[in-house]
C-alpha cells in the first residue's frame, strides 16, 4: 500500500505533478512542491542546460545555507523539517534530514531557477577559469558518471568563451574577421 504524502501547510493530499521528467507531489491548494531525494537536482537541470553544472546539493555547501527550524513536518511523515535560505536569495526552502526531500512553495522553484540564472550570468571569465579547472578536476575525481562530468566540462568551457566574447567583444571581431580570410 502507497502511504499519501500530506501537504505540510495545508494538510491536503499531495497530488503528481511532472516538472520536465520528473514526477513531482504538489498540494491542490497552496501549489507547494514536494520534491523528494534528488529531484530538485534534476528538475533544475531540466529546466534550463546550463544549470546542469551547477550543484544545488542541500548540505555540500554549508556556508551558503542560514538553518532554522522549521514550523512544517515531512511530507513523508518523518520528522520536523529545517528551514534554509538559500544563499543570496530570498528563497526559504524546507528540508527533511531524514529522507532528505524538499518542500517548495509556490513559485519557490522558479526563484532558484532565476536565481542560479542570474549566478551564471554574473561570473567573470577568471570565474569560469577557475569553474573549468574544478570541472576538470571532476572529470577524474568526481562521483557523477564519466559522461555526467564531460557534459558538466563542456558547458562551463562554452560559458567561460560566452564571457571572454562579452568581456572582449574586439577579440571576437578579429576572429570572425580572420575566418573569412583574404580570399573570401
Amino acid at each position: 500500500m502507497v502511504e499519501t504524502k500530506q501537504c505540510p501547510t495545508c494538510h491536503l493530499p499531495l497530488k503528481a505533478k511532472v516538472i520536465g521528467p520528473v514526477e513531482v507531489e504538489e498540494c491542490r491548494k497552496c501549489h507547494g512542491t514536494w520534491f523528494e531525494t534528488d529531484e530538485l537536482k534534476r528538475a533544475k537541470d531540466a529546466a534550463d542546460e546550463d544549470l546542469h553544472w551547477l550543484d544545488f546539493e542541500i548540505w555540500k555547501h554549508a556556508e551558503q545555507f542560514d538553518s532554522k527550524a522549521s514550523t512544517r513536518e515531512c511530507p513523508a511523515g518523518h520528522e520536523a523539517m529545517v528551514s534554509l535560505l538559500y544563499g543570496e536569495t530570498s528563497v526559504e526552502v524546507d528540508f527533511c534530514r531524514s529522507c532528505r526531500g524538499t518542500w517548495l512553495e509556490e513559485g519557490e522553484f522558479e526563484k532558484i531557477i532565476a536565481s542560479l540564472e542570474e549566478e551564471v550570468l554574473a561570473k567573470s571569465f577568471s570565474d569560469y577559469v577557475k569553474e573549468s579547472l574544478e570541472e576538470a578536476r571532476e572529470i577524474v575525481t568526481g562521483p557523477e558518471s564519466f559522461l555526467s562530468e564531460w557534459k558538466d566540462f563542456s558547458t562551463v568551457l562554452r560559458l567561460m568563451q560566452n564571457r571572454l566574447f562579452v568581456e572582449h567583444p574586439k577579440l571576437l571581431q578579429t576572429i570572425l574577421a580572420a575566418q573569412k580570410g583574404p580570399f573570401r
